[in-house]
């Protein structure tokens, strides 16, 4: 028999590794959990921001003059930070931390840092002055009368743009260290500065529409200062290099690699995106405002489940494409696709049933009237349909991110901007905004469809199998909420008919909660009755919390 030392030495590196491994799980649940909940009450102030829009502003001109202003920005955020940041900065930052020393990741740091920034200072620059030929672009003849204060509504949140890439930057070396909450907490902080500018400031500007601008540009700030001192915590105490530095950095040159081909799709779908508003504006009054109340909606969901299980599991799916550890990365992959189709198909279905009920509940007041609802309800559902897809296509793209490969899914982003495109300036002329909507559900199919295909040829995916889980369990959550949709379906008339009080919260929100509990409860029992695995992770996950 060996002595016990021995077998203790034989058996510890084992037990330390299992160990180690049960923490990184417990450790990745608590931030999904944490990100989650603080996802979900920015989600909730971001709809209570757009419901403070409505109040103020409506499907109105210069509703239209405010979604248009704020736009403009917003597309190069999403050109240059966010996503820039997720798919080039954060793998290339993890793989500095294990492989070079402190100071070289730090000069690293520092590089993306001067680099974000001065590229990011020259285009407000650009944008600011050229702002009244922007604004034209989308605006349509029915604008014209808006068309100076939607200029100038632009260039009071085009530094938003400065301050959020900032912003997008701290959050990334946030995430890539694996804390989240900061970065997660941020969005709150921003809400609240729009939510409350706009009650705070509106006595004192020429129109509402200027007290939100203002708020947009403060509560932007707000997102970079906060996420700063726990960035120098952690021990990154940032600051600006030299401009010859931060483009002769290695890792600067590897992000620029990496970001080139991302830019490219992303300008594709900014471009889409630009084309989409343009095409809204021009096809009458009110569209640009209605499909931003619309995609409002669907962001909520999407936001409360969807992104943060994406933001979570990329830096985890990176660790495991490091570790060529390909059969942890399929299992992760697999799961969380089964998770957004058991999200995002009853959703899809009871949102159908009860859309316009949930827009008369949440914009329904002061400024947003019947036209409102009737237009807006529509596309609404045109834009739902799409939310399984959109859904899919967010924790699809990790999965070539993680790998360092950002070619695929930018050519297959490409295909589903091509073919959006294509619809929305045909679909626009017969359906006028439902068909901008629609255009949007059937390109991301297609983008869902070309990623899939994509993922083939990666070598270290198995496809086959993870597709097959995917719709075998989609096929059942589709079956599932067909059985929960039609006693829903059955007696919501009579249902909703029973509140009529004139009172909107009363009248809309009690049967939509009474809607909600019938078609869940029926959906939840046929989970219980089929013993789903995926319920059943679920609550080992609850109780372990």
């Amino acid at each position: 028999m060996k002595p016990y030392f021995v077998l203790l030495e034989i058996k510890l590196p084992a037990m330390l590794n299992f160990m180690s491994e049960e923490t990184e799980k417990s450790s990745l649940i608590r931030s999904g959990i944490s990100l989650t909940l603080l996802t979900l009450i920015s989600r909730f102030l971001g709809l209570i921001r757009e419901i403070v829009k409505a109040a103020f502003l409506g499907t109105s001109a210069l509703g239209d003059a405010f979604g248009i202003a704020f736009k403009i920005p917003n597309l190069f955020r999403r050109l240059f930070a966010e996503n820039s940041v997720s798919v080039a900065f954060i793998p290339t930052f993890q793989k500095y931390l294990k492989t070079k020393s402190k100071q070289e990741t730090k000069e690293f740091v520092n590089a993306t840092l001067t680099l974000v920034t001065f590229v990011v200072a020259i285009i407000v620059t650009l944008g600011m002055i050229f702002s009244p030929l922007l604004v034209r672009i989308f605006a349509g003849k029915e604008h014209a009368a808006v068309l100076n204060e939607m200029t100038l509504l632009t260039r009071i949140m085009f530094p938003y743009l400065f301050v959020i890439s900032i912003a997008a930057f701290l959050q990334g070396i946030l995430n890539g260290i694996k804390i989240f909450s900061p970065s997660g907490f941020t969005p709150i902080l921003f809400n609240i500065c729009v939510i409350g500018g706009t009650f705070a400031l509106t006595p004192f500007v020429k129109n509402p529409a200027r007290a939100m601008s203002i708020g947009v540009l403060v509560g932007g700030i707000i997102q970079a200062g906060f996420q700063l001192p726990f960035v120098i915590k952690n021990g990154w105490a940032i600051h600006f290099t030299s401009i010859k530095k931060a483009f002769s950095n290695e890792g600067t040159k590897t992000v620029l690699h990496l970001i080139g081909p991302t830019i490219i799709g992303m300008a594709a779908y900014q471009v889409n995106d630009l084309v989409s508003t343009a095409l809204a504006g021009h096809a009458g009054i009110g569209y640009t405002s209605s499909l931003d109340y619309s995609l409002r909606l669907q962001e909520l969901i999407l936001g409360i489940f969807v992104v943060s299980i994406g933001t979570v599991i990329l830096p985890d799916l990176s660790g495991l494409a490091q570790k060529k550890d390909w059969y942890k990365f399929n299992d992760l992959l697999s799961t969380s696709l089964k998770i957004v189709t058991l999200i995002c198909i009853p959703v899809t279905f009871f949102s159908l049933i009860t859309g316009e009920n949930i827009i008369r509940l949440i914009f329904q007041r002061h400024n947003f009237g019947e036209d409102s609802v009737a237009m807006t309800t529509p596309i609404f559902y045109f834009h739902i349909i799409g939310l399984v897809f959109i859904a899919l296509n967010r924790i699809l793209a990790p999965a070539f991110y993680a790998q360092g490969n950002t070619k695929l899914p930018t050519i297959a982003g490409i295909c589903g901007v091509i073919v959006n495109l294509i619809l929305a300036c045909i679909l626009v002329i017969p359906m006028q905004g439902n068909g901008i909507a629609f255009a949007l559900s059937i390109a991301s199919f297609v983008n869902t469809i070309i990623l899939i295909m994509m993922l083939g040829k990666t070598k270290t995916v198995d496809v086959s199998l993870i597709v097959g889980k995917t719709v075998k369990y989609s096929l059942k959550m589709l079956l599932f909420s067909i059985i929960a949709a039609a006693p829903t379906f059955l007696l919501h008339d009579k249902l909703f008919s029973l509140f009529s009080s004139g009172n909107i919260i009363f009248d809309q929100g009690i049967p939509l909660i009474i809607s909600a509990l019938i078609f869940a409860s029926i959906g939840i029992v046929l989970l219980v009755i089929t013993h789903d695995p995926m319920l059943k992770t679920t609550i080992k996950k609850i109780r372990k919390q």
